[in-house]
């Protein structure tokens, strides 16, 4: 993930934090400062924060140690301001092992709840687990009653949290998965519906959630259906056959007249035999314009490490690549030579296409 720093590894998995981060630790921080006053007071908020986070890290391991044992590894962990998010490299096919992944995580919370409550009552007795709370307290209760909260809300049956996919998983054991997954996202909807409507009248923050709700169940409903749509279909099927290709020698200046006159973002760097050499990408020629000149050569700035698909892939393999390299276009190569390219774009126009041609075909 961009702007993200690499912490280390743990149980074999990168652990980054996204730059962001650090903005809550200066809040968090600020906060402690204007109730304290005191340099202690600062360092105590931080390390409040820092402790969330570290449990946040467990649940998402949790989440990871679990899809291993089903054969799925995970690609990283990454500490975000709204939490954190282990990146599998798929879900499970099999709803009830999406089921026992998407529990993991809450799993860790309760496990970590009951073990700071056990502390709580082992050091001052069973009578101050009234103290539990999230704010004020001892820190081994405000522990666990973050863990308590923690579990709590990500059981909530709406995506992204892990209660959506608990709730498709139970409904894939009965139904279409596309069918589970559009009524777990539309149960979430409605979730955020009402938590847009108590913001309203109680609490703000709720309407970020309730935002925040509805944008990960809607996410999730069209990635499910658009890999369903994909499945199966070679990438041949959607690639761009007419494109134009750039010469290493041609200058940027002839670039941007191919950029301006159609629809292509990015173009292929061929030799005269036609064997693929590089890509030029729009942000990399607009970089190259601003320092270097239209004069400069499209070979002193194309791109020669990037990604490449056969026409025979599957479709969802290149999406997944397309996603993961953060590029727009991936060049098509068969026996050495250039045949196609394919964009997010041009999947995104095929996959309405196939959608229409499903509805026409039910009339």
């Amino acid at each position: 993930m961009k702007w993200s720093i690499k912490l280390g590894r743990l149980a074999g998995i990168d652990v980054y934090m996204h730059l962001t981060f650090l903005l809550i630790l200066g809040w968090v921080g600020w906060i402690y400062y204007n109730e304290t006053g005191t340099l202690e007071g600062v360092l105590e908020g931080i390390v409040f924060i820092l402790a969330v986070f570290g449990i946040v890290v467990l649940h998402e391991l949790g989440h990871a140690l679990t899809a291993r044992r089903y054969g799925i590894e995970t690609r990283d962990i990454t500490l975000l301001p709204i939490g954190g998010v282990a990146r599998l490299e798929k879900m499970p096919e099999d709803p009830r092992q999406e089921l026992w992944v998407a529990l993991a995580g809450p799993a860790v919370n309760v496990v970590l709840a009951a073990l700071f409550i056990a502390l709580v009552v082992g050091l001052w007795g069973a009578g101050t687990l009234t103290n539990i709370e999230v704010v004020g307290g001892s820190f081994l209760a405000q522990m666990a009653g973050i863990n308590i909260v923690l579990a709590v809300f990500n059981m909530l049956p709406a995506f992204p949290m892990d209660g959506g996919r608990v709730l498709r998983a139970l409904l894939a054991m009965r139904m279409d998965y596309v069918q589970a997954t559009q009524v777990a996202a539309s149960i979430g909807q409605g979730m955020a519906l009402l938590f847009g409507f108590l913001g309203l009248l109680t609490n703000p923050f709720l309407i970020f959630i309730a935002l925040f709700v509805w944008l990960g169940a809607s996410e999730e409903s069209g990635m499910v259906q658009m890999k369903t749509a994909m499945s199966g279909l070679p990438i041949s099927h959607a690639m761009i056959t007419e494109f134009r290709t750039l010469d290493p020698s041609d200058s940027l200046r002839h670039v941007v007249d191919h950029l301006l006159a159609g629809f292509q973002q990015d173009f292929p760097v061929v030799d005269r035999e036609g064997e693929l050499l590089g890509v030029l990408t729009r942000s990399d020629l607009v970089s190259a314009l601003r320092n270097k000149g239209e004069e400069t050569r499209v070979y002193d700035v194309m791109q020669t490490d990037f990604e490449v698909a056969h026409p025979n892939e599957m479709m969802e393999t290149v999406f997944n690549r397309l996603r993961e390299c953060s590029c727009r276009s991936l060049p098509i190569l068969k026996d050495g030579r250039l045949v196609g390219m394919v964009t997010m774009d041009n999947l995104g126009e095929f996959m309405s296409v196939q959608g229409a041609a499903k509805i026409a075909s039910r009339h």
